[in-house]
């Protein structure tokens, strides 16, 4: 029986002709389109969690406190919620460091009448004090220590990646969204077709005895073989730009978001992106199995 449908379903694509050509070719532009925003937003993913585990905030303190008081700022404030851990930097230290950072320009930093670095607590913030909400709430916290002056760090940036991840992602979906709805309707359109050069067949089969689910599955099969062909091309279009792009990008991505290889989508990812396509043919020959019941 299934030898039977699925033979028919193939007969019915190839009577569909252009118009299966043109449903197919909308699928694999819609998936391709949704699976590179979808690639794009998940290597930004990657970016924004190596940013967490290296992100530093620092509490810069109104005055240097002497060693007791450090000790007992620093033992308060890695009791917080959030807090991994916590270092303090005397003012010393502070120049020392800039000196390091200056290299043979050190010499200015000599020159100055006083230290006019600050002392400072460098946090390094748990895996939950990372994300972006906690990382809010944390700094929330820390600027309401008496001992703040101001609270700096990474945070901004990692706002913005978030914020950048989110927007790739909802553009890709817009996309892909507009890019399906005209892939159902094609498919839908494809399927009519065929049920109207094979309305003769199909009221003979009725005839003969058959039921309507074996009349009426091969164009249901038709449509979710033209989304799967669409979202097997839809995969080789990705693959075939990720090879070509993906070598040339990876210098320019490494400087700017720090990943040293751009990663292609997961093995369930492509998988997803399959199910998808069966489903958005499936479901424009349902349509159009609806639109043209008796």
């Amino acid at each position: 029986m299934f030898g039977f449908l699925f033979g028919e379903a193939l007969r019915d694509l190839r009577r569909a002709g252009r118009v299966a050509v043109s449903a197919i070719l909308l699928i694999s532009l819609s998936l391709a389109a949704l699976g590179a925003f979808w690639l794009l937003s998940s290597n930004l993913g990657r970016a924004v969690d190596q940013f967490r585990e290296r992100v530093k905030i620092v509490v810069y303190l109104k005055r240097e406190p002497s060693t007791a008081e450090s000790t007992a700022l620093v033992e308060r404030v890695r009791r917080m919620t959030g807090v991994g851990g916590v270092r303090y930097v005397g003012k010393s230290e502070a120049l020392g460091t800039l000196k390091q950072v200056l290299g043979k320009d050190a010499a200015v930093a000599d020159s100055l009448p006083q230290n006019p670095l600050p002392a400072s607590l460098e946090i390094t913030p748990t895996a939950e004090g990372a994300t972006v909400e906690g990382a809010r709430a944390l700094v929330t916290r820390l600027s309401a220590l008496p001992e703040t002056e101001e609270v700096g760090g990474g945070l901004e940036w990692m706002d913005r990646f978030a914020q950048v991840q989110r927007l790739l992602w909802l553009f890709g979906l817009g996309v892909g969204a507009v890019l399906a709805g005209a892939a159902i309707l094609t498919v839908a359109t494809a399927t009519a077709l065929v049920l109207h050069v094979r309305r003769d067949e199909m009221e003979i089969m009725r005839l003969v005895g058959a039921s309507e689910h074996v009349v009426r599955l091969p164009l249901l099969m038709q449509g979710m073989m033209q989304g799967l062909i669409g979202a097997v091309l839809a995969v080789w279009v990705l693959v075939g730009c990720y090879a070509i792009i993906g070598p040339r990008a990876e210098p320019l991505v490494t400087e700017t978001l720090g990943i040293a290889r751009l990663s292609f989508l997961r093995p369930p990812d492509v998988v997803s992106l399959m199910i998808a396509g069966t489903l958005l043919g499936g479901l424009g020959g349902w349509l159009a199995r609806g639109r043209s019941e008796p």
